[in-house]
């Protein structure tokens, strides 16, 4: 079973960006890459090569759903595990991400010391 050790997630809120920095490194442990932007992600994602991408749903430019359409379109990248983070968690939004092929929506505001052990939780089953 693979292990789940890099991480890119992509956010536009600075603030957001911070707490997840400090729950995926400090408690998680994982190696993490963060990006402000979709058009971030794209031009980073080739040459890091993330076990895992996390992504919030709503960002200016590109949003998240989109970059996880132009992310499918790298041969590599076609099955990677993807995480939606949104504020938006009625079920109606939760089955529409879901069709893009995520694994699981954490809503905003999530708590930073459970944020680790749930994506955790969620890579463990899918390699289970």
């Amino acid at each position: 079973m693979q292990s789940l050790e890099k991480i890119i997630y992509v956010d536009d809120q600075l603030d957001i960006r911070l707490v997840a920095e400090y729950a995926l490194t400090n408690i998680g442990n994982f190696d993490l890459l963060m990006c402000e932007s979709g058009e971030e992600a794209l031009t980073k994602i080739e040459e890091y090569d993330p076990d895992l991408i996390l992504l919030d749903v709503m960002m200016p430019g590109i949003d998240g759903p989109e970059t996880l359409s132009r992310i499918r379109r790298i041969a590599r990248f076609k099955t990677t595990p993807a995480i939606f983070i949104t504020a938006k968690i009625f079920p109606s939004e939760v089955h529409d991400l879901m069709s893009y092929g995520a694994i699981d929506v954490i809503a905003k505001p999530f708590d930073p010391v459970t944020l680790s052990s749930r994506i955790q939780s969620v890579w463990d089953e899918l390699e289970g």
